[in-house]
């Protein structure tokens, strides 16, 4: 395939790193690069300690629950790495992690819904699910896809997901309570847990507010700082689970949960409920790496005069194979992140900064011992932010049209509902392809969007799996 490479002007004065990524061509200086690494890291090292807080924890059928701290080693490990691959190998300022809703499918729509897949099963997914878009990506198959399915459909499976993920920190923080058999508000709010909840919110969300660098992580830090010492002021009674508390040791890195992946889940599901998960969580996965792509790289000016980024093919194979990477490592999918544009915005232009990320990432492997301080209470205030920032295209959805203002707001409502980003995925397609039948507009359907109807389809009559 061809990859974009831009002209290369003279290099007189400059040094080997200059130009390797091109740094002076594309309006950039080393230190700038530099900072607006750190600036990529700190927007979005939160991922560290949420990612473990949202798939840690959790006991498949067989009682076997993922380690905090092993998570959090994966889940440096492989954004480190992957991240560093994008910097030499595609030469561009992303950065790449445990994608949030992603993790949130695998723990509660795989693990914990009634698909009871084990952990390794579970992420035997995810590797398929980014091994099928590598393969899509280097057979072109993917902007064909991509093309097929309404823009507003798009929006609404990230808005779904946002909205499923301010809904699960309000259960880790105990505001709600998940049914069975439905959903309530904690009955007592005069708890500890909840008043550092509604701390922590409050400081984080004045943070995020005031653009503070790195507010996520403060937001963090602050909120279990402050669970510690008040549950080391209640003798440890607080949090039982052995959070909040100051540790005693510091062990390395653990990279147990390396390799622990089962392509099994083709079995135990059957073949069509397996094609319909891997299909939500690659479309998923799928469309918000293009639009946070493409997104980013209009801010830093980086796309050609009509509006495509040179060289995508690369920045796709290194995002596809970190789905899968992801899956290996059970860290969960990992996949570009939005919060990119923060090197941007401080003038990164080039892959310099996200090598700068990845060392970061990869430094941040020996502070593990640190992640089993982080109460749920800590990352819960994340979650609902999170939320809130995927919420906001909520606007761009032409609600007017009843053709798609439908289907968007089943995909949005069923996610949380359900617990589940596949059947609200379903309800979506499935919902849009009717309405377009019987308004008499089956023609404008492109035929790619029957064919993910007729899988969705199948997988309700047959039985949803979470």
């Amino acid at each position: 395939m061809a990859i974009w490479s831009p002209p290369r002007p003279s290099t007189s004065g400059q040094n080997e790193v200059d130009r390797y990524f091109h740094i002076t061509e594309r309006g950039s200086t080393v230190r700038t690069e530099l900072i607006a690494g750190v600036a990529t890291f700190l927007t979005m090292s939160y991922i560290l300690f949420v990612n473990p807080s949202i798939i840690a924890g959790l006991k498949d059928h067989t009682g076997v629950a993922l380690d905090f701290s092993q998570v959090l080693t994966v889940t440096a490990l492989v954004a480190g790495f992957i991240t560093l691959l994008m910097g030499v190998y595609a030469n561009y300022p992303f950065a790449l992690a445990a994608g949030l809703g992603l993790n949130a499918f695998v723990a509660f729509t795989l693990v914990a819904g009634p698909a009871h897949l084990t952990w390794p099963e579970a992420m035997g997914v995810i590797v398929a699910e980014g091994l099928a878009i590598t393969v899509l990506v280097l057979t072109g198959f993917r902007q064909a896809v991509l093309n097929a399915i309404p823009m507003d459909l798009k929006r609404a499976i990230g808005i779904g997901i946002g909205l499923f993920i301010a809904f699960i920190g309000l259960v880790n923080a105990g505001v709600v309570i998940k049914g069975p058999p439905v959903v309530t508000i904690a009955p007592n709010f005069r708890t500890w847990p909840l008043l550092i909840f509604g701390v922590g919110l409050v400081v984080t969300s004045a943070l995020v507010a005031r653009r503070i660098k790195g507010a996520l992580l403060l937001g963090i830090i602050f909120t279990t700082a402050f669970a510690t010492i008040v549950n080391e002021a209640k003798h440890l009674k607080i949090f039982t689970d052995g959070s909040a508390k100051i540790p005693h040791s510091w062990p390395g890195p653990n990279f147990h949960l390396l390799g622990h992946f089962s392509f099994d889940f083709w079995t135990v599901l059957g073949t069509g409920s397996a094609i319909a998960v891997v299909l939500s969580v690659m479309l998923s996965d799928f469309f918000d790496t293009m639009g946070t792509v493409i997104g980013i790289a209009g801010e830093a000016g980086l796309l050609d005069k009509d509006g495509r980024l040179p060289g995508i093919e690369r920045v796709l194979i290194v995002d596809s194979l970190a789905a899968a990477a992801g899956g290996a490592a059970s860290a969960s999918s990992n996949t570009t992140y939005i919060e990119s544009a923060a090197g941007v915005s401080e003038g990164g232009r080039t892959g310099l900064t996200s090598v700068v990320v990845g060392v970061l990432f990869l430094a941040s492997l020996f502070i593990a011992p640190l992640a089993g301080m982080v109460p749920a209470v800590a990352t819960a205030p994340v979650l609902v932010i999170v939320g809130y920032f995927m919420m906001t295209i909520v606007k761009d959805i032409n609600w007017s049209d009843p053709g798609i203002g439908i289907p968007a707001l089943l995909t949005i409502g069923v996610m949380p509902l359900t617990y589940s980003v596949t059947n609200g995925v379903g309800a979506g397609f499935v919902s849009y392809v009717v309405v377009a039948m019987l308004r008499g507009r089956a023609r404008e359907v492109h035929w790619l969007m029957y064919v993910v109807a007729a899988i969705f389809g199948w997988y309700f009559f047959h039985g949803v799996v979470g």
